[in-house]
């Protein structure tokens, strides 16, 4: 099975996004050494907790760092963007780093309707039931195949060329599977959002996949959270920082912050009902239910989302899963950690 890293460039509280951004960085060192097979970084904007509001420039960092890992999006909210100038991009990154480009865009605003509109200079934004239109225009761009009788029929993407990033459709949905399946696209679930409709979903896009050009078979893989320590109370520990992250909307709290919050019983409930959706414990555990996941939901991928106060303890995790599935590399352990930049 192949193991991935998605990375939201997570703030810790008293920290600042720059750092956080620098700990993607060293972060996605680590995991390229560790032996994971793609790097995703995602969008959000106006947030006080995740830094990264543009993974197209945060990509050509990441893969200039790196050496054989994938590097991509996960994802750009193509509402957002006219479908040309994401092209543009991707192809220009697809030529500075051959073979290592991923693509992945979803639906989702990556923010409030607010700001969803300040990133459309206004009321202007393109409507929610145009986004297959504008998938399909990106995949005639990227591939420099638009459809005779289209109004930009002709227009190319450069730089122009035979290598094209390989695209994914992320979504948390079963609207966002048939999607991905009408346009014969990859899919990437996001079990970490909505648990409880992954089966269908994935079942759904299988069932219904048109094959297309590039990609003739269903390609499919799952976002999940997990979190992996040397001892199963440590990482229980270690998760209190993200679910009270949810709560408080201040950025990453430490441990000591996160047990002392005042949770409602409601909160409570989501904490217990989380925790029993993620992967989280020690190493064997850990594996067991990734494992477990992947089988569930019928895809050979895991895209692995992992939040800690500390940054060491989020790469350690990262390692710790690597060593347990015998990642290639893993055993040779990651580079020293120097994340004085990012302090």
């Amino acid at each position: 099975m192949k193991l991935s890293v998605l990375d939201q460039s997570p703030i810790r509280e008293g920290g600042t996004a720059a750092e956080a951004v620098q700990e993607s960085v060293a972060l996605a060192r680590a995991a390229d050494a560790a032996g994971y097979h793609r790097y995703w970084l995602a969008e959000h904007h106006d947030s006080t907790g995740l830094a990264c509001a543009a993974p197209e420039v945060l990509i050509p960092q990441v893969a200039a760092q790196t050496e054989r890992i994938r590097v991509g999006s996960g994802g750009v909210m193509l509402s957002h963007y006219s479908p040309l100038k994401v092209a543009e991009v991707f192809r220009m990154l697809e030529t500075l780093y051959p073979g290592r480009i991923d693509l992945g865009i979803g639906r989702a605003p990556g923010s409030s309707a607010h700001v969803a509109q300040a990133l459309a200079l206004g009321p202007g934004a393109v409507p929610l039931d145009q986004y297959p239109h504008q998938v399909a225009d990106l995949v005639g761009y990227l591939t420099n195949d638009l459809p005779e009788g289209h109004p930009f029929f002709g227009v190319r993407a450069q730089p122009s060329g035979a290598g094209q990033p390989h695209m994914w459709m992320l979504g948390s949905s079963l609207e966002s599977a048939q999607i991905a399946a009408a346009l014969g696209l990859p899919y990437s679930y996001a079990h970490f959002i909505n648990p409880e409709a992954g089966a269908r979903a994935i079942a759904l896009y299988r069932d219904r996949y048109e094959p297309s050009e590039h990609y003739p078979e269903p390609l499919v893989s799952a976002g999940v959270s997990a979190l992996c320590a040397a001892t199963e109370e440590e990482a229980v520990l270690l998760s209190w920082s993200r679910y009270c992250m949810r709560f408080r909307r201040l950025g990453v709290p430490s441990v000591e912050t996160a047990l002392a919050f005042d949770y409602s019983p409601a909160e409570l409930e989501y904490i217990v009902y989380s925790r029993s959706r993620a992967a989280i414990g020690d190493p064997p555990m850990v594996q067991a239910r990734l494992e477990t996941l992947a089988k569930e939901l019928d895809v050979d991928e895991l895209v692995l989302l992992t939040i800690t106060y500390d940054f060491a303890a989020r790469v350690r995790s990262y390692e710790l899963i690597a060593e347990a599935f015998g990642l290639e590399g893993a055993a040779g352990g990651a580079p020293a950690l120097d994340t004085s930049a990012a302090r």
